[in-house]
């Protein structure tokens, strides 16, 4: 029998390496060949090849006016008419429309897209609506299984006609790793790297340093709480094209006990080191930083937004509280840093919550989709 392969294609190898690795080395499990194709230009594209992927490099843009995107759609089109993939997985809004239509001009196998947010949703600027909502509409017809991880996706999905069980399918995110959480703080971690009192409340932000992660309305609400909490600090984790203007800002402005740790590799460390974990962002598909806190232990406040409130369950888990509210999300975390009993209570709500999550449920998840595209 012919050895079966896979495609997986995304815009960036960072969203692959972060990811997907598990499901890559499951379908390889299985005896598949399993290739990989996006743009390295954001780097990590090693870490898909340590896992025994063939890699091919597309130079896809982020942005879909880009016109980089042009040479990625010649490059993609080659690839696709030199080799034919019994599944093609596609990832990411310009690497999947492109991937989509491709696969279907090119003669490939079935073609299944995970929208990991899609960036259309309730609030959204009008200008998401008609270029993202109509672009998802021209594709449905080039997508042979949809994959969603919220509820507001999952109703935005049956509108455009997808059916459940039959090519729609709501899976729990990308899976978090329970075991990577379970050991004790470093006895050297971050807070000795910083400083940081063993009786002083943390609490850390994981978040790619963009506009959608709304770190500027965290720094106007942190504000307010390092005013009435003294022992209180914020940990910044990650790094992006806001970073400069974030740091900027807190030194012009003063704010005290902020602290850049830019790119980790030791989240799990700095979260268990944590007492309080926060995402502000405007919007969310599922975010694993949020699952990661929980699988810690940790309360968590977040923004009311799709993907954040699927996960965190108000009062219970943590805090939901309202875009643009500042004062809100600093009474909350506030609320928290001066309660150790209400942050132990939230945080094994949290992590008995998550189990839902976890990676083996996703990957048998996954493994029945798979399975009916792969036979």
């Amino acid at each position: 029998m012919t050895q079966r392969r896979v495609l997986f294609l995304a815009t960036v190898y960072t969203h692959l390496a972060a990811f997907h690795v598990p499901f890559m080395k499951m379908l390889q499990g299985w005896g598949c060949e399993v290739h990989a194709a996006a743009s390295s230009a954001e780097g990590h594209k090693e870490r898909v090849e340590e896992a025994g992927v063939i890699c091919w490099e597309i130079p896809f843009a982020r942005s879909p006016y880009s016109p980089a995107n042009l040479d990625a759609y010649r490059c993609l089109k080659a690839l696709l008419r030199e080799h034919r993939f019994d599944l093609i997985h596609v990832h990411t809004p310009v690497a999947a429309f492109l991937g989509r239509y491709l696969a279907k001009k090119t003669g490939q196998g079935p073609v299944l897209y995970t929208a990991h947010g899609f960036h259309f949703y309730k609030g959204a600027p009008w200008k998401n609506w008609l270029i993202y909502y109509t672009a998802e509409r021209l594709a449905a017809v080039w997508t042979d299984g949809l994959i969603v991880m919220n509820g507001e996706d999952y109703e935005n999905a049956r509108r455009m006609g997808f059916e459940p069980d039959k090519n729609l399918f709501y899976v729990h995110g990308v899976g978090v790793d329970l075991r990577s959480f379970e050991a004790p703080p470093a006895a050297y971690g971050i807070r000795r790297e910083l400083g940081i009192e063993a009786s002083d409340v943390v609490v850390s932000c994981v978040a790619e340093m963009i506009p959608r992660k709304n770190h500027d309305f965290l720094l106007e609400a942190w504000k307010g709480v390092a005013a009435g909490c003294f022992r209180c600090h914020l940990l910044l984790v990650g790094t992006g094209k806001l970073k400069s203007h974030l740091e900027e800002k807190v030194k012009r402005e003063q704010i005290p006990r902020v602290h850049f740790l830019g790119f980790r590799r030791n989240v799990p460390e700095i979260l268990r080191e944590s007492n309080i974990i926060t995402l502000t962002s405007k919007h969310e598909g599922l975010p694993r930083c949020v699952m990661e806190a929980m699988a810690a232990g940790k309360p968590v406040v977040v923004t009311d937004v799709r993907g954040s409130r699927d996960l965190v369950e108000d009062g219970r888990t943590g805090f939901l509280v309202r875009l643009g509210d500042a004062a809100g999300l600093a009474a909350a975390l506030e609320r928290l840093a001066r309660d150790p009993e209400l942050r132990t209570s939230m945080g094994a709500a949290g992590r008995e919550k998550i189990r839902e999550y976890s990676l083996e449920r996703v990957l048998a998840e996954m493994a029945e989709v798979y399975g009916r595209y792969l036979r």
